[in-house]
């Protein structure tokens, strides 16, 4: 891998890791759907010149915006909401074997035993995470990262079918279908949201910010340049990463507590991940490339 290639990967890891710390900020002042609706009506006003560019028919994009712009990063930040962003950022690698699960029912990929054991390890981890046997309180907003997963595997499974596109081209349309849905459900089942947009200080509008630009467009952007230079088993278990620092950056930087659970769990989910993602399925990864 290239020197330039190298310092985008870590950029990238580094700019998903800290993305659950700093998306606390602003959640702490702002509504999740509303904070989700304007963090893409910021993307739109930043890739707007693209929306002239050639895109991929309506009727992939309209499926493809519901999963990824609507669902994930909606039910992404209302389980945020609810969680520390440690165990939020374990519980979000639920992609890797959701994504496999789907491939098996989409592709008629066939699981291998390691696979099935991976996924198993993998839920494993994120019921140890929740507290398990006992109920815990944050039990509903780990589902709702659980379920951010999921249509974020739902959303690649699209984009397989999407073959090559221009990666911030994809966001603009994504945003611009997604941001008025959310504005809408937003107000439907939100309230206060004039109120707590005026009352927010320069942190969250900040974190909001860094969330639209680095986190949707810039992190998203050096993504697609590695996935097309470079195999996906090259560079996707360095994205294991992510939640490791997470936790540190949680840790440090918003004092929250580094306990048992979330040390076992989340080496139990990591583990899982990891042979899901080596051993998930006979075709294995690379076809993703």
């Amino acid at each position: 891998m290239k020197p330039f290639d190298r310092l985008a990967l870590a950029a990238i890891i580094v700019i998903w890791a800290i993305h659950f710390t700093i998306g606390k900020v602003a959640l702490a002042q702002l509504p999740p759907l509303f904070l989700t609706a304007v963090r893409l009506s910021l993307v739109v006003a930043v890739l707007a010149p693209f929306l002239w560019r050639p895109h991929p028919p309506m009727k992939r994009l309209v499926p493809l915006a519901i999963c990824l712009g609507i669902l994930h990063y909606a039910l992404l930040f209302c389980g945020l909401k609810g969680l520390d962003a440690g165990p939020a950022a374990i519980t979000s690698q639920l992609v890797v074997p959701f994504s496999v699960i789907l491939a098996a029912l989409v592709f008629r990929e066939r699981f291998t035993i390691s696979g099935a054991l991976g996924v198993v390890l993998a839920f494993a981890g994120v019921w140890l995470l929740a507290g398990a046997p006992r109920v815990a309180p944050n039990l509903g907003s780990l589902f709702l990262v659980g379920a951010a997963s999921l249509a974020f595997a739902a959303a690649s499974i699209q984009l397989k079918h999407l073959g090559p596109f221009d990666v911030f081209v994809l966001n603009a349309w994504v945003a611009v279908i997604s941001a008025p849905a959310l504005f809408t459900i937003s107000f439907m089942i939100e309230d206060g949201q004039i109120a707590a947009a005026q009352a927010a200080d320069w942190r969250a509008w900040a974190s909001v910010g860094f969330s639209a630009v680095f986190a949707s467009i810039i992190s998203w952007g050096m993504w697609y340049h590695l996935l097309v230079r470079y195999e996906v088993s090259r560079i996707i278990p360095m994205t294991m990463l992510v939640p490791v620092l997470a936790v540190v950056f949680a840790v440090l930087l918003r004092g929250e507590p580094l306990t048992v659970e979330i040390v076992g769990g989340g080496l139990i989910t990591l583990f899982g991940v990891a042979l899901t993602h080596l051993y998930g399925t006979k075709a294995g990864w690379d076809r993703t490339a």
